[in-house]
């Protein structure tokens, strides 16, 4: 069986992936940021995207910071 890789998920999969992680609900997320609750509830189905200034402060309200790529590990004995 020829296994595929994981694919990697790009930013705005990423950040609603943090989002969903949090522990906030997104009607409290929305108060912290001023994000409408309707614009955030469309961004995290993928209607639609953020701008750079919503996701700054979707970012400093979850205390997310960017950086660089972890590189895998080739697995031991290879």
């Amino acid at each position: 069986m020829l296994l595929m890789p994981a694919k990697r998920l790009d930013f705005e999969d990423q950040l609603r992936r943090e989002i969903e992680r949090c522990g906030l609900t997104r009607y409290r997320i929305s108060k912290m940021t001023g994000i409408d609750n309707a614009v955030l509830s469309r961004f995290m189905s993928g209607k639609v995207g953020m701008s750079m200034d919503s996701i700054g402060c979707i970012f400093d309200a979850l205390d997310l910071e960017i950086g660089p790529r972890r590189k895998r590990r080739a697995p031991k004995g290879r």
